[in-house]
């Protein structure tokens, strides 16, 4: 399957800007677990870390689940691959396979999607119990970036030493 990575608009508005932004990392992502068997995806980075590109997968549909369908939908699902609401149980891909979970993560970022467009405005609110705080769709956005920035610099690294493969 052949994956386009849209660059976000160059003039736009802020919603549409964030959303830009949030699936292009999105994207990248993606395209860094693209085309590697189960065993490539599960091939961990310098120990004594465990990080895997299909680790990260599964962590970041926790995380889309968590910030879009908790936190601002108020639905009462509960986490996929965490039984405690320790998000690092995501990390471990026992069990796992890639097909799995790029089909959950691409379910849950649809539900995000649904989530952020049925939304009246980035003003929208929803509570992190987490943090006892009432949050903005806005903040969630921009966490969502920052939570896929941050990871797919990880993922730029264990695909290098997977197959060589930089950039994208």
């Amino acid at each position: 399957m052949e994956l386009e990575r849209i660059g976000p608009p160059l003039l736009a508005g802020e919603r549409e800007t964030l959303r830009a932004f949030l699936d292009f990392h999105r994207a990248t992502l993606a395209m860094k677990c693209q085309g590697l068997t189960d065993e490539e995806l599960r091939r961990r980075s310098m120990p004594p870390s465990t990080l895997t590109l299909l680790g990260l997968l599964r962590h970041m549909a926790e995380v889309e689940r968590a910030w879009f369908r908790r936190v601002i939908n108020a639905e009462d699902v509960p986490l996929i691959w965490s039984e405690t609401s320790d998000y690092q149980e995501a990390y471990d891909p026992t069990g796992s396979t890639g097909a799995e979970a790029f089909e959950v993560w691409q379910r849950e970022v649809e539900h995000s999607r649904r989530i952020e467009r049925e939304a009246d405005s980035l003003d929208v609110t929803g509570h992190q119990p987490r943090w006892g705080e009432d949050v903005s769709l806005r903040l969630v956005m921009l966490h969502m970036m920052h939570e896929y920035a941050r990871h797919n610099g990880h993922a730029d690294f264990l695909r290098e030493g997977i197959d060589g493969s930089v950039g994208v």
